[in-house]
């Protein structure tokens, strides 16, 4: 008994002898391997190119005659809509990695990848970036095919935009499986819209563009802020055309929107809505909060009402609610009532001008209502677009601009009695 626990011992050091003086230990598997593009690659990559058609839209944003348009991940397309029954297609501003932005002035703002870039358009034929602020949002990943892992990454070779699944030969540590990776992914903007900023008329030579309802940028003042998931940047914007950082506030995780309205900003969160004081714009303060289920939620303000749409059926909220919720604020933003809930099919973007309240219900089209009374806005339809999928809005100057699953669409709601549908801008699928 003894002879054998020696051979034994003497078998295990031997094994444990030779994984020692392996230095490196190497699988073959199938993975998602990832595909590059250079960090300098990223940052030489904003230049206006030729007009080209809407592929893959995200988020509109208004500014004295232009409408810009998101094409998701790639730039930003510019229509002049000065005619808005005939717009104009004025080019393609290539901006690597964007989905928001917002515009003061002439500058545009947007999100490239990691890095934060402004953007002279005073002249569209010769716009030029006049300044950037490097990783200062999350690496984050693309979408990929969850049937197979994800491969090693080495973000010192760039941003990853997108995948190859094929055999990969890589080194393990000490692991004999393939490694499966958690990363939060750019798909979450699949729901989640425009740059926003409630208090800008959007009219011709006005200082701050308008966007839509699900905002993740927003302006005030000299201020840009950006919700990044958990977190409120606060950038200051100099007469240089810089933008440098403030301030960072944990706020809340599965922050979504940004809605500023009279010197307050409302944050819609994937369970509520936060509230923070602008008195110090450097430095924003939560001065309130209403908490509700977990949903995705934009959210448009009216005096003291708050219009809050809950959508499920989403990687928000799996379940079934669907409704708009309206909310009366009162005494400071220290106390929320909720005045009325109603039922809808797939509710997304919202806006509101003057007593109209436009509301993007998915399948359901587009939703125009008087909500003059909120005990009882579902007896007050105006109109009803239903043959359409709508995502976000921008009502202002008696135009609604409107971007949906079919492409962009223009409104003249300047006769309530008589809204019409009069002009569009196609999507067209690459082949």
């Amino acid at each position: 008994m003894k002879q054998f626990t020696n051979i034994t011992l003497t078998i295990v050091f031997l094994l444990a002898m030779d994984t020692s003086c392996t230095d490196k230990i190497f699988e073959t598997y199938t993975a998602n391997s990832p595909v590059y593009m250079s960090y300098d690659a990223l940052r030489s990559g904003v230049k206006m190119s030729a007009a080209r058609d809407l592929n893959t839209p995200g988020k509109i944003y208004f500014k004295d005659q232009y409408i810009f348009i998101n094409e998701a991940m790639k730039g930003v397309h510019v229509y002049d809509v000065s005619d808005p029954a005939n717009p104009q297609n004025k080019g393609f501003i290539e901006i690597p990695g964007n989905v928001d932005i917002a515009i003061k002035d002439n500058i545009l703002y947007a999100d490239s990848y990691v890095d934060l870039v402004s953007i002279d358009i005073s002249s569209l034929a010769a716009i030029k970036e006049v300044g950037r602020i490097q990783k200062i949002f999350p690496y984050t990943l693309p979408v990929y095919d969850t049937n197979y892992p994800v491969a090693q990454l080495d973000e010192t070779k760039g941003i990853v935009t997108g995948w190859e699944v094929k055999s990969v030969r890589q080194q393990l540590e000490q692991r004999s499986y393939p490694v499966y990776y958690n990363y939060g992914s750019l798909a979450m903007d699949t729901y989640y819209g425009a740059a926003s900023t409630a208090s800008a008329a959007g009219t011709e030579g006005t200082t701050y563009g308008v966007g839509g309802s699900m905002a993740r940028f927003g302006l005030y003042q000299n201020m840009l802020y950006v919700v990044n998931n958990s977190s409120l940047l606060s950038f200051k914007l100099n007469t240089n055309s810089d933008a440098v950082l403030a301030n960072t506030t944990y706020v809340n995780w599965n922050v979504e929107t940004i809605f500023i309205s009279d010197n307050h900003m409302f944050l819609g969160t994937q369970n509520g809505m936060i509230i923070e004081s602008l008195e110090v714009p450097e430095s924003p303060s939560q001065v309130g909060s209403f908490a509700h289920m977990t949903s995705c939620d934009p959210v448009v303000i009216k005096g003291d009402l708050a219009f809050v749409t809950l959508r499920g059926g989403t990687p928000c909220h799996g379940g079934t609610t669907n409704e708009l919720d309206v909310i009366q604020m009162g005494n400071s933003y220290s106390v929320f009532t909720l005045l009325m809930s109603y039922p809808l099919f797939g509710p997304q973007g919202l806006g509101i001008n003057g007593d109209l309240l436009f509301i993007c219900d998915g399948d359901a089209g587009l939703k125009i209502y008087n909500a003059t009374d909120p005990l009882a806005i579902s007896q007050h339809l105006v109109a009803s677009f239903p043959l359409i999928n709508a995502t976000d809005v921008i009502p202002v100057n008696n135009y609604l601009f409107m971007i949906g699953a079919s492409g962009f669409t223009l409104y003249d709601y300047s006769n309530i009695l008589n809204i019409k549908k009069i002009g569009f801008i196609p999507i067209v699928k690459n082949t």
